[in-house]
């Protein structure tokens, strides 16, 4: 069998350099889209630019996507690109749109246009359900979403279901509940607090200030959410999972297992800011990932003081590093 090939939008993300590392470990050409930008952040692929190639291409190009799957004639296709910070939706609730809604239709279009047997993966997102109506979630949970993310992702969603029942295309939607990692972006509230309590306990900061602190998430550890990603695309039938560790915590319980595992109590440090309250919350998100356990053999490996703990580690080293340069 000729080696496989995949192109992944989002390559320089968190999810992104992650699936980069898992299909070259399985021997995969591995293509990337990146936009085109004057300032280039590729941090997260640094390690792996000299095995991977790196394909022009922006989510509102419907041409330069085209363009991108010919390149790479890839057998799978997994999108990971959007505008995915939550907050910011509310404040460019139409490029959310464009990139995350619309942008999915554009791939789409490009992989019928081009070759109907390219399997296609779309990363949908637990934000769909938003208010939910049922706890914990499953496929069959109804969409209830809370930003204009959530909304955007929900399009996103029901297109790719509509391309597999037009088109009889590959096309499969995993609905990711959060996950984090040492490479989450600062702006993501579990990196805040991994970050922050990495510089107090290093005397660089006196204390972190928080939106809601009772909020409920279920978070794992995005290096396990893109093996699922991986597994759906290997089945005999498309079909969408929900991807989740079925446990949930508050914010509040991120920053207790943060700062006691450097020995300080959060109390002293930990200030709930109203500014940081979103105009709609999601209060509770909890997933049932039976279905992917069942079908996929999916199972999360890292739990949740794993995670949390694995993330201040990071920040400490990052921060003693940044104070020794400084220093030098």
């Amino acid at each position: 069998m000729s080696q496989k090939s995949a192109l992944i939008t989002g390559i320089t993300g968190q999810d992104g350099s992650y699936l980069a590392e898992l299909l070259l470990e399985k021997g995969y050409k591995v293509f990337g889209a990146v936009r085109r930008s004057s300032t280039e952040n590729f941090e997260r692929i640094a390690h792996l630019e000299d095995r991977i190639t790196l394909i022009q291409a922006d989510l509102l190009d419907q041409f330069s996507l085209i363009d991108a799957v010919k390149v790479s004639q890839p057998h799978e296709v997994y999108n990971l690109a959007a505008q995915s910070f939550v907050p910011t939706s509310w404040n460019q609730p139409v490029l959310t749109g464009e990139f995350t809604a619309l942008g999915v239709t554009r791939i789409l279009e490009a992989i019928r246009l081009i070759d109907r047997d390219i399997r296609f993966y779309q990363a949908s997102s637990s934000e769909m359900f938003g208010k939910v109506r049922q706890t914990p979630q499953t496929e069959e949970t109804p969409f209830y979403p809370r930003s204009p993310y959530g909304v955007a992702k929900v399009y996103g969603h029901y297109i790719t279901v509509n391309y597999r029942e037009s088109y009889d295309l590959f096309a499969c939607s995993g609905i990711l509940f959060n996950h984090e990692s040492p490479r989450r972006g600062l702006e993501f509230v579990t990196r805040k607090v991994t970050s922050a309590v990495a510089q107090i306990k290093l005397g660089m900061a006196k204390e972190l200030r928080l939106g809601n602190l009772e909020s409920k998430r279920d978070w794992g550890f995005a290096g396990d959410y893109v093996n699922a990603m991986w597994l759906m695309l290997q089945k005999d039938k498309p079909c969408d999972y929900v991807v989740a560790t079925g446990e949930t915590h508050t914010v509040r319980d991120l920053v207790d297992v943060a700062f006691s595992h450097v020995g300080l109590n959060y109390e002293g440090y930990v200030r709930e800011d109203p500014a940081f309250f979103r105009p709609a919350e999601v209060d509770l998100l909890v997933g049932d990932a039976s279905l992917a356990t069942r079908q996929l053999g999916w199972k999360p490996t890292v739990d949740f003081e794993g995670l949390v703990t694995m993330m201040v580690d990071a920040d400490i080293s990052r921060w003693s590093e940044h104070l020794r340069n400084r220093d030098r």
